[in-house]
């Protein structure tokens, strides 16, 4: 059975209902806004590791909770939960997000930048497209979608992209044809890192057994340096 995990420490506003995530603010009391999405695992404690250490470095980082506070280790049971969140359902919560953070007290920036892991790094391009020039720059690692990307002509952000050389869920060659569509379709010339790396490698909790600490730790540096550049 999947695990309760109450990490959940905030509420906002989504679609006229409620949605709930993990917030972290810098110690400084502000900073630029950050939307953190989670893998297909849920809101576990890596992504709400991951969600201090942007504060840490000066983000106001929320991770919203897509799957309702049920997390997993299991990968059977963790395709399972992406399944049976609709793209557009997952895409309004994050809409959510969005708005909360840059109508809150603590966020210095007049965009958001987003960060997003394995399904959330396919979500990170879906939210940039749909939401425009209220994301100031989008970070998909080895993004997943369980269908095909919509239109992405809306994507205005600079994008990085961090992916595994030796990712079977993410090709590179799939990776390759994402960027291809994203210039394509919006314009935007996204820059892409491919890490001699599996999927996963920066999940230092992963349970695939593909974490790299060492390509994690340039994957770190190269997206906070992204995102400062970028998230204003």
């Amino acid at each position: 059975m999947p695990d309760t995990n109450p990490v959940q420490n905030v509420s906002f506003p989504s679609n006229g209902g409620t949605a709930h995530g993990y917030l972290a603010v810098p110690g400084a009391g502000s900073g630029p806004g950050l939307v953190v999405i989670q893998e297909w695992w849920g809101l576990t404690t890596h992504i709400t590791d991951v969600t201090d250490r942007f504060a840490a470095a000066g983000f106001v980082a929320l991770a919203p909770d897509l799957f309702g506070g049920t997390t997993t280790h299991d990968s059977a049971e963790a395709g399972e939960l992406m399944d049976r969140l609709p793209v557009q359902d997952a895409a309004r919560d994050l809409t959510g997000a969005v708005d909360f953070l840059l109508g809150h007290e603590a966020v210095t920036s007049s965009t958001v930048g987003t960060v997003g892991f394995c399904m959330g790094g396919g979500f990170v391009i879906v939210l940039a497209a749909q939401l425009g020039d209220k994301i100031g720059a989008a970070v998909p690692f080895y993004g997943v979608l369980k269908e095909a990307y919509p239109d992405l002509s809306g994507l205005t952000a600079p994008v990085l992209g961090n992916f595994g050389e030796q990712d079977s869920f993410t090709t590179p060659d799939a990776a390759r044809e994402l960027a291809r569509r994203i210039e394509t379709e919006s314009g935007v010339t996204p820059e892409f890192h491919f890490y001699p790396a599996g999927h996963a490698f920066f999940n230092d909790e992963n349970t695939l057994g593909t974490y790299d600490e060492r390509q994690a730790a340039i994957a770190w540096t190269r997206t906070v340096e992204f995102l400062r550049s970028h998230v204003r």
